[in-house]
């Protein structure tokens, strides 16, 4: 398995404006909505820059290999357009967020809800339950999920509590494996699931171990919201925690991701020294403690990452 992928950079196009004929400022080059802010230079004589960021159709298109497949690599970004949430789309909604025009996002829609991937109500599209089989026929066979299930299985026996095991993917928390008590909690998760990574212990554990330059681009991505009134959305804070985190070798988070719920999670480490994942487990805030999670949960995670570790390159 390969390391936590580093936050990624988009790439940035400068395209040049012609200088203003009168003495109004001229017109930035459009930017594709929620993907960064244009840097455009203070009006002069001479014609103005402004560099944006591309859209994903742009880069799309920018690819030359005669064997990329253009209209494959266009209905996946159609169906990574929809989030939790933003569940239903309307095909002007997903042709703004992506950069690709209107009629083939509809071709990508028809054909997705043809074989059954997604359903319209008027002019809104969703995704329908089948599109997960797609993901989860790797998940379930991924030889990290296979090997590190009877570990997780048998943490959450010991303590009565769900345990995951998950990695960084594009600035998310991603479930790779999980063992679930039959409490009832708001958040739903199971493998495959994605959740923001500054504010779950998982995200923490693996976060406190990039390196600067990753940890600089994924700040300059990724914006800090508040799911509770206790999450932490000021960088230099966070920046402060994940310097503890990588000190004491472990993350808790209490009730920043969702109120009533705490989780603690250590960092799993590859035959490399690199961390390479996280293990974590959640409970309730009401039932226990965060003094109770550093002296009877911590040192069974800690064994677990210990036991984890062989299965990582």
């Amino acid at each position: 398995m390969s390391t936590a992928p580093a936050a990624k950079t988009r790439k940035t196009v400068a395209k040049s404006v012609p200088a203003a004929k009168d003495s109004k400022a001229p017109k930035s080059a459009p930017v594709a909505k929620g993907r960064g802010k244009a840097r455009q230079a203070e009006p002069s004589g001479g014609a103005a820059e402004t560099e944006r960021e591309l859209t994903i159709a742009e880069e799309i298109d920018a690819l030359t290999d005669p064997s990329f497949m253009t209209s494959l690599a266009r209905g996946l970004a159609v169906i990574r357009a929809f989030s939790d949430s933003r569940r239903s789309l309307t095909i002007a909604q997903i042709s703004q967020k992506t950069g690709i025009p209107r009629a083939a996002v509809r071709r990508c829609l028809h054909t997705l809800k043809q074989l059954g991937y997604a359903d319209s109500d008027v002019n809104n599209f969703s995704l329908r339950p089948k599109i997960l089989t797609l993901g989860y026929s790797y998940l379930s066979s991924t030889p990290l999920t296979v090997s590190a299930q009877p570990y997780l299985n048998n943490i959450s026996r010991t303590l009565g509590e769900s345990c995951s095991l998950a990695v960084l993917d594009d600035n998310e928390v991603l479930y790779v494996a999980r063992s679930a008590t039959s409490r009832v909690m708001s958040v739903a998760l199971n493998t495959g699931s994605r959740l923001p990574a500054y504010c779950t212990s998982l995200g923490r554990a693996m976060l406190a171990h990039l390196p600067d330059e990753q940890l600089k681009a994924y700040f300059e991505k990724v914006k800090l919201r508040a799911l509770t009134d206790k999450t932490v959305v000021s960088q230099k804070r966070l920046r402060d925690i994940l310097a503890g985190v990588r000190e004491q070798g472990y993350a808790v988070i209490d009730e920043e991701l969702e109120v009533g719920l705490r989780s603690i999670a250590v960092p799993v480490r590859g035959a490399s020294g690199n961390v390479l994942a996280a293990l974590n487990v959640g409970a309730q805030a009401a039932r226990v403690s965060v003094a109770q999670m550093e002296e009877e949960i911590l040192p069974v995670l800690l064994r677990g990452a210990q036991e984890l570790s062989v299965l990582l390159p």
